[in-house]
């Protein structure tokens, strides 16, 4: 790779603080979004609705389980091929086919056959299927979205920009456990009423696709398909013209070095570092999963009810989980161009952690029975997911959008995501058993100790992101120097 000023920082002009190319690429960035919301919407709906829905069509606790787990493990295909498949037919056209996606999957879930209590093998299937493709759509959302969104924003607020997608993220999973809140209060929370909150999903489907038609293309995914002029007119759409030709000549820099060699999977087979990053990129995904977030956001209800809470208790509580998430989300994008990547990925590991032992500890202190203990864990589930939104989540998918060369961006992030939505997958299927089984005192004792070893892995192996262009990433990245800076940067803070 050519090194040097080409694709540094010094060689661009300012970035305008203000004006038209601004509000557009705040546009573009809302829109896009609207992906993250559908994401958050459809991975929080089963927060509240699993109960009624497991009433209604005759589940047992593995076939709800089941249903629930399948969308993460949708969701880890969906990752994957989406990813690859933005490379391809670019990012715009694969959002727009996930908003198709999104609708799709909501029809089938709703119109699902059956009910009263009584199981029918038809409508468990269909509805199956719908989660499934819900499933697609949210692992391509996760992949999608965040590339599309690093590759239109400048370096400077890259973290903010793309950090949006997690924010809207945590405001749909808000948006669900309200309205599902809503709709348990009006109507109850027998019968039918779970298709009606499965049906509001539908609507920030049809604004992704209808807004999506609008947006422009990735510049960055232009260039690599030869469409130069059409790259240099994005970017003047959403960048001053001088900054726009100097961000261009970066980009071609690095596009010419590509079109040199192999390109994609065979690339990325061919190159240790990248299989390193990849590999890195994977373990950290998992990480974010594995501090048990998805407990809380899919089953929050039932794990307030496990503390002593009634059901309708639950589901009003349950909303204080997406409030603290969407202030932490707006806390963590604020200051994702402020404070380094992995010190934000220290910072909430040892955070969680904490959490996770104060959990295990109040179950045990206030046994059950004691009135005292439903609230005691309430504010302590409450701390932890502040602390994840707020320092984990919003960061890890801003590094897993940033780290991964251009021309396997799509691939890299899609095999990363894969990690983390198995390990969803995997959790989601076991936790109403593991809750019946080992109670709160267990799962979140579990959640600690993987805590802890999580942290060690950060340390030693996640390297730092913030301030560079992705060009000068991708130099780093393809020639391993991003683990000597690593280094270098822990032998001077231990000094």
């Amino acid at each position: 790779m050519t090194t040097g000023a080409s694709t540094g920082t010094a060689a661009l002009p300012p970035l305008e603080k203000s004006g038209p190319h601004r509000r557009r690429l705040g546009l573009v960035s809302i829109v896009a979004c609207f992906g993250g919301l559908l994401f958050g919407y459809d991975t929080g709906v089963v927060n509240g609705s699993e109960g009624p829905m497991a009433a209604d069509l005759g589940l047992s606790l593995l076939q709800l389980g089941v249903f629930v787990g399948l969308l993460p493990f949708g969701a880890a295909a969906g990752a994957l091929l989406c990813g690859r498949l933005s490379d391809a037919i670019g990012r715009r056209r694969a959002i727009i086919l996930l908003a198709v996606l999104f609708f799709g999957g909501v029809l089938l879930v709703v119109f699902a056959p059956g009910g009263d209590g009584e199981f029918s093998l038809v409508g468990y299937a269909m509805a199956l299927a719908g989660r499934l493709v819900l499933g697609l759509a949210v692992g391509g959302a996760s992949t999608v979205v965040p590339v599309y969104l690093a590759e239109l924003a400048p370096y400077e607020i890259r973290g903010s920009i793309t950090g949006r997608n997690e924010l809207a993220i945590v405001s749909g999973q808000l948006a669900a456990f309200v309205v599902n809140a809503l709709i348990a209060t009006v109507f109850g929370t027998e019968g039918h009423v779970w298709r009606f909150m499965f049906a509001m999903c539908a609507i920030p489907a049809i604004a992704l696709f209808v807004g999506m038609l609008r947006m422009p293309e990735s510049p960055r995914w232009l260039v690599e398909h030869g469409r130069r002029e059409d790259a240099l007119a994005v970017l003047r759409t959403i960048r001053t013209v001088p900054r726009a030709e100097a961000e261009l000549e970066q980009i071609d820099v690095v596009a010419e070095e590509e079109s040199r060699g192999r390109v994609g999977l065979g690339a990325l087979l061919r190159n240790k570092w990248l299989v390193r990053i990849v590999a890195v990129g994977f373990g950290l995904s998992m990480i974010q999963s594995l501090t048990g977030i998805s407990t809380v956001m899919f089953f929050g209800t039932r794990v307030l009810e496990e503390s002593g809470m009634t059901p309708g208790q639950a589901v009003l509580a349950n909303i204080s989980f997406g409030v603290v998430a969407v202030i932490g989300g707006v806390v963590a994008v604020r200051n994702m161009d402020r404070v380094n990547r992995r010190t934000t990925f220290l910072l909430g590991l040892a955070l969680t952690t904490s959490c996770h032992l104060l959990i295990s500890l109040a179950a045990v202190v206030f046994p059950e029975g004691n009135p005292a203990r439903p609230f005691v864990i309430l504010v302590l589930v409450v701390a932890f997911v502040l602390a994840m939104q707020t320092f984990l989540n919003v960061a890890v998918w801003v590094w897993l959008a940033e780290i991964f060369p251009l021309h396997m961006r799509g691939l890299g992030m899609g095999i990363a995501a894969v990690g983390g939505w198995l390990v969803q997958g995997v959790l989601a299927i076991l936790m109403p058993t593991l809750l019946a089984s080992i109670g709160l005192v267990g799962a979140f004792l579990m959640f600690a100790v993987i805590g802890v070893a999580s942290l060690l892995y950060v340390w030693r192996l996640v390297p730092e992101t913030r301030g560079r262009t992705l060009e000068a990433l991708e130099e780093d990245v393809t020639t391993g120097a991003i683990h000597a800076i690593g280094r270098v940067r822990r032998a001077r803070a231990r000094r």
